[in-house]
């Protein structure tokens, strides 16, 4: 643990993370793909300001083929919509209005790009990897968790 991390919750209490692990095996044995999911743990990530998840999701994106260009954009995704599906751009903004909430809930506008780009099944899912990954982010940011040293 760094001087700057207020707490390792695994030395704290090893059986805290069992329901998220749980939730996490549900979330990627969907038919999501794990390429979708690394672009909504990207953006949840970003809104949180979660420097750690950010890290390991983009390395995360990058091993399940996400190009470099859609990671770097995805701040500004409503300006690329090009470069991203419709299922893409559907998952995004619902992990957007998902994040923040309290600020307006999810739209009918966007509801709808997702009812019609996901089975209900699917959305289902997608609604459980936006809670979990504001559920890490949150748990990050609270203790400061240290980014993995550099390697060369």
């Amino acid at each position: 643990m760094t001087e700057e991390q207020r707490m390792l919750i695994r030395d704290v209490d090893p059986k805290a993370y069992e329901p998220m692990y749980a939730m996490e095996k549900y979330i990627h044995a969907s038919d999501l793909g794990e390429p979708l999911l690394a672009l909504v743990k990207m953006r949840a990530s970003q809104l949180n300001g979660c420097a750690y998840c950010l890290d390991m999701h983009g390395r995360e994106a990058r091993k399940a083929g996400v190009d470099d260009r859609r990671i770097d954009v995805i701040a500004g995704w409503r300006e690329a919509k090009s470069i991203y599906s419709e299922r893409e751009v559907a998952a995004i903004a619902l992990t957007e209005e998902v994040t923040l909430i309290g600020q307006a809930g999810v739209s009918e506008e966007t509801w709808s790009a997702v009812r019609k780009a996901f089975t209900e099944k699917e959305i289902v899912a997608l609604l459980f990897a936006i809670c979990a990954i504001n559920v890490w982010n949150r748990l990050a940011v609270t203790t400061h968790q240290a980014l993995p040293e550099l390697s060369d």
